[in-house]
C-alpha cells in the first residue's frame, strides 16, 4: 500500500476475513479490540476505534466492530477475551503508542498480550507503522520481548522517507483468505516504490541502525533526565523514540517550547499539549545529536530565568 492507514484497514479486513473463514465466527459479528489513546490513522473505520476527539470528533456515524480497551492493562484484556473470545477476531495495538506521547507501556505488556491472543485463538496484530525498522532499537518494537506478531502493520521508515510505502506482513493461513483480485489499490505494489524500501531496508542493516538508535536513545535519555529544570517533569522513550513531559510553567506549556526550540534550530512536535515527542533520524551523527541535546538544554533552562 501507499500510507500507514491503507496497512491499518488492510489488517482489520485480513483479520475479520480470517475470524469468519478459520475462526468460523458468525457472518457480520466479528470483533476487534483496540486500545484507548490510539493512533492508528485517519479514515472513516480508524477514527472509529479512537478515543481522541480531534481524531473522530464530527465525522459519525461510526464503524461498528471494535471494542476499545485501555492501553497497558493486561487484565482488561483478560476480561473482553474472557466475555467475548469466540467472536473476537484481532487485538490492535501499538507496542509504543506514539501519538500519545511516546506511552511505552509495562516491560511484559507485549508478551502478556501476545500470549492471551494465543489462548483464545485471536490475531494479535501490532500497528508498528511509528515504531518500526530500527526505530526504538530493534528491527521491530516487538522484538524487544520476542514476540512475532500474527499481522505486522509498517510505514514511513520502510522507504527510509523518499516514497509512500506502507505493507501488511502475515502467514499464508491469514493472508491468503483474501484472494487474488478480492484486495488492491492503485499504487499498491508500485514497483519504484518497493524497489526504494528495498534499498532502504538494505541501509538499515548494512549501517546497524536498530543498535545505533538504541545507543543514541540512551544518550537522549540519560541527558534530558539531567537537566536542571522543574519544567521537565519526565523523560521516556525507547531507542530514537522518544518525548519529554513538560510541567505547564508560568503559562508556557509544551507548544511554547517548541517554538522557542525551532528559533534555536530544533524542530519538535508537542502533542497532548505537555508533551514533546523527538524522533530524529536514524541515520542522525552522535555529534549532530549532542549538538541539538545542547539547544534542548540551553531553551529550556532559558525559559526558566
Amino acid at each position: 500500500m501507499n500510507s500507514g492507514a491503507e496497512a491499518v484497514e488492510t489488517a482489520l479486513k485480513l483479520a475479520r476475513r480470517w475470524g469468519y473463514d478459520k475462526k468460523n465466527i458468525p457472518d457480520n459479528e466479528a470483533l476487534i479490540v483496540c486500545c484507548e489513546g490510539n493512533f492508528h490513522g485517519r479514515t472513516i473505520t480508524i477514527v472509529s476505534l479512537s478515543s481522541d476527539p480531534d481524531a473522530y470528533g464530527g465525522y459519525g456515524p461510526y464503524t461498528p466492530g471494535f471494542v476499545r480497551i485501555p492501553y497497558n492493562d493486561v487484565p482488561a484484556l483478560e476480561k473482553v477475551l474472557k466475555e467475548h473470545g469466540p467472536r473476537i477476531a484481532g487485538f490492535l495495538v501499538e507496542p509504543i503508542q506514539g501519538e500519545a506521547g511516546v506511552f511505552v507501556p509495562d516491560d511484559g505488556y507485549v508478551k502478556r498480550c501476545y500470549d492471551l491472543c494465543k489462548e483464545h485463538n485471536v490475531l494479535f496484530m501490532a500497528d508498528e507503522v511509528q515504531t518500526g525498522i530500527a526505530r526504538t532499537g530493534k528491527r521491530i518494537c516487538c522484538d524487544h520481548e520476542g514476540v512475532h506478531p500474527d499481522i505486522l502493520i509498517l510505514g514511513k521508515a520502510i522507504s527510509g522517507g523518499v516514497l509512500p510505502v506502507s505493507a501488511v506482513l502475515s502467514n499464508n493461513d491469514i493472508m491468503l483468505t483474501i484472494k487474488p483480485g478480492e484486495h488492491g489499490s492503485t499504487f499498491g505494489g508500485f514497483p519504484l516504490a518497493c524497489k526504494v524500501a528495498h534499498a532502504a531496508l538494505k541501509v538499515v542493516e548494512d549501517e546497524k541502525l536498530a543498535e545505533k538508535a538504541a545507543y543514541l536513545g540512551q544518550i537522549v535519555r540519560d541527558f534530558l533526565k539531567a537537566i536542571p529544570s522543574d519544567r521537565i517533569q519526565s523523560v521516556r522513550g525507547k531507542g530514537l523514540l522518544n518525548a519529554i513531559i513538560i510541567n505547564p510553567k508560568e503559562g508556557k506549556e509544551a507548544w511554547d517550547v517548541c517554538l522557542a526550540l525551532a528559533k534555536n534550530g530544533v524542530l519538535a512536535k508537542p502533542t497532548h499539549r505537555h508533551i514533546i515527542r523527538l524522533a530524529p533520524p536514524l541515520v542522525i551523527k552522535e555529534s549532530q545529536l549532542i549538538h541539538a541535546l545542547e539547544i534542548i538544554r540551553k531553551t529550556i533552562l532559558s525559559l526558566d530565568e
